[in-house]
């Protein structure tokens, strides 16, 4: 029982945990202690074995390549599964905003474009000289336009409706020509623009919107876009866009 406290730190003694005082005097009581030197031997010849065993069996360097490469495969994985649905979000708003900016763009650009139509309608109802081309026939109004425009178009006939053709002039929307036609419905004047699509780009308006004070409505036929704006009320707008659709 003299030794137990001797024996308890042999451990510690073996793997160099002592202080150099203590290592010192466990020393030298080994040397003068049968067993205790015994039971040092024993713990020695146990951290040894355990030691080989432990190198018994050495893996390859491609065996350790693999457990490497799964092990970080693994991280990988885990770490995607943990910020997955933090990407995933972050991926939803960017692509939101995205969305809200491109629509954003469209709607200021389709305004921009209501307003340069009402404009022109504008100008024509305050002009001392609102047409270039005076009749009511549009077998007159549509060979005017020839070489004026670069494309062509028909006219409605008008007979038992209660629109009447005022005339016509040429007018520019985005830089590009365009025929504008203006016709009568009782006390109101109503403006319809016809351009080549292609002239406008990726800018056209919906089939009924509103600009200031003016409603309008709008559709795409072989190429051209048509526009259709006055104050008179809705109906009168949707048959004379009826009449000018069916004329082709």
């Amino acid at each position: 029982m003299a030794c137990d406290s001797w024996t308890e730190k042999l451990d510690a003694y073996l793997d160099g945990e002592l202080s150099s005082a203590e290592a010192q005097a466990l020393s030298e009581h080994l040397r003068g202690c049968a067993g205790c030197a015994a039971e040092s031997l024993s713990r020695v010849q146990q951290k040894r074995a355990i030691h080989a065993a432990g190198h018994r069996y050495t893996p390859d360097p491609a065996f350790r390549a693999r457990i490497q490469q799964s092990i970080a495969v693994r991280r990988r994985s885990a770490l995607s599964r943990l910020w997955m649905p933090v990407l995933a979000a972050a991926m939803a708003l960017l692509i939101v905003g995205a969305l809200s900016l491109a629509v954003n763009r469209n709607r200021r650009a389709d305004q921009q474009l209501l307003s340069e139509l009402a404009d022109l309608h504008v100008a024509t109802l305050a002009s001392s000289n609102p047409v270039d081309v005076v009749s009511t026939d549009r077998h007159t109004v549509k060979p005017w336009f020839e070489g004026k425009i670069p494309f062509t178009f028909n006219l409605p006939e008008l007979q038992d409706s209660p629109f009447v053709l005022v005339g016509a002039k040429v007018s520019y929307l985005e830089q590009s020509p365009g025929a504008e036609l203006l016709f009568r419905v009782r006390q109101h004047q109503i403006s319809v623009f016809i351009f080549q699509e292609r002239g406008l780009g990726n800018v056209a308006a919906g089939d009924a919107a509103q600009s200031a004070s003016f409603n309008v409505r709008s559709w795409s036929h072989n190429g051209l876009r048509y526009f259709v704006i006055g104050d008179v009320a809705a109906q009168d707008l949707d048959k004379l866009s009826e009449l000018m659709k069916g004329a082709g």
